[in-house]
C-alpha cells in the first residue's frame, strides 16, 4: 500500500468549496447533479452530513447508528443519508455554509490529533482489508468531499479544485481499490499489472502478486502482464462512479491478459 497523509488538504479543498458555494446564484442551488435526485442544496446537505457523522463518531465516540432488521450497511447508508437530505432542505443555503465553515477547522483538529499508522475510526470497505490504518480512512474521507464538490463544480459550470495537490491524492487513494478489484484474479508471485494516469495530477502506479493478494505500488514496472492507461477525469469519475464500469473501459487503454486489464479498470471506491 502507498501510505497517504491528505490532512493539509483538508483546509484547502474546503475554502475552495466555500469561495465556490458563496459566489452561487439562488437558482444554481436547485439546479440538478450527477446524485439521483438530488440537487446542489442536497450535496451541500450531505457534505454537511459527513462533516456531523465524523465530528460524532472519531471526536466524541458516539455511536448513535441505529439499523433496521436485516439492514445492511449500503441500504442503512441509503437511507439515513437520504433522511437528512430531506431534513435540511428547510435549510438556507447560507445557514449551510456557515454550518460548514464553523465545522470544518474541529474536523481538521480531529484528524490532526489521529495516529496515521493506527487502526482506522472506519474501515475502508472497498479497500478489501478486513483492518484500515487511519491514514487511508482520512484519505477516504477526502476523496469524498473532494469528489462531492465536483460535482457541485459539474452542475453549476464551475470548474476548479482540480489541481494537482488537490486532485493527486484523490487519484491515489482510489488506486488502493485496484487490489481489491483483483481479488478474483490470482497470478504467480511477482506478475504485475501496470496501471498509468495521464494528466497533471496522474502517474505511474503497479500492482504486484504475492501470489495470492495483490499490493500497490508507486511506478513502472517492466514487461506488465497487463496494463491500463485512462485520464485522470475518468479515474475519479469511474471510482465513485460517476460513470459506469464499460464507460470507464471505453474511455481506457487496455493491454495483456484480458481478464487483469478489464478487472483493474472496474475499480469501486465507494459503497454501494
Amino acid at each position: 500500500m502507498i501510505r497517504l497523509d491528505v490532512r493539509q488538504w483538508f483546509p484547502v479543498e474546503r475554502l475552495a468549496l466555500l469561495s465556490m458555494l458563496e459566489s452561487l446564484q439562488p437558482t444554481d442551488w436547485a439546479r440538478p447533479t450527477v446524485c439521483p435526485g438530488w440537487t446542489v442544496h442536497d450535496i451541500v446537505a450531505h457534505i454537511l452530513n459527513d462533516y456531523l457523522r465524523r465530528l460524532s463518531g472519531s471526536r466524541d465516540g458516539y455511536g448513535g447508528a441505529v439499523f433496521a432488521d436485516d439492514e445492511t450497511l449500503p441500504a442503512y447508508l441509503a437511507r439515513v443519508n437520504d433522511e437528512f437530505v430531506r431534513a435540511m432542505r428547510q435549510c438556507s443555503p447560507a445557514t449551510m455554509i456557515d454550518l460548514l465553515s464553523h465545522l470544518g477547522p474541529q474536523l481538521d483538529a480531529v484528524w490532526a490529533d489521529i495516529d496515521l499508522d493506527g487502526p482506522a475510526h472506519l474501515n475502508v470497505s472497498w479497500a478489501g482489508a478486513a483492518t484500515s490504518p487511519a491514514w487511508l480512512d482520512i484519505a477516504r474521507d477526502y476523496t469524498e468531499y473532494w469528489v462531492h464538490q465536483q460535482q457541485i463544480r459539474d452542475a453549476v459550470s464551475a470548474p476548479g479544485a482540480d489541481e494537482p495537490r488537490l486532485l493527486n491524492p484523490v487519484l491515489v487513494a482510489f488506486l488502493h481499490a485496484v487490489p481489491f478489484a483483483l481479488r478474483e484474479h490470482p497470478r504467480p508471485a511477482g506478475t504485475a499489472v501496470g496501471f498509468d494516469i495521464t494528466g497533471p495530477a496522474g502517474g505511474h502506479w503497479a500492482l504486484i502478486s504475492d501470489g495470492s493478494r495483490w499490493d500497490l505500488v508507486a511506478g513502472s514496472v517492466p514487461d506488465p502482464a497487463a496494463a491500463v492507461r485512462m485520464d485522470q477525469d475518468t479515474l475519479w469519475r469511474l471510482a465513485s462512479r460517476g460513470i459506469s464500469a464499460e464507460q470507464g473501459r471505453q474511455r481506457a487503454e487496455l493491454h495483456g491478459d484480458s481478464q487483469l486489464a478489464e478487472a483493474a479498470a472496474s475499480l469501486l471506491a465507494v459503497v454501494l
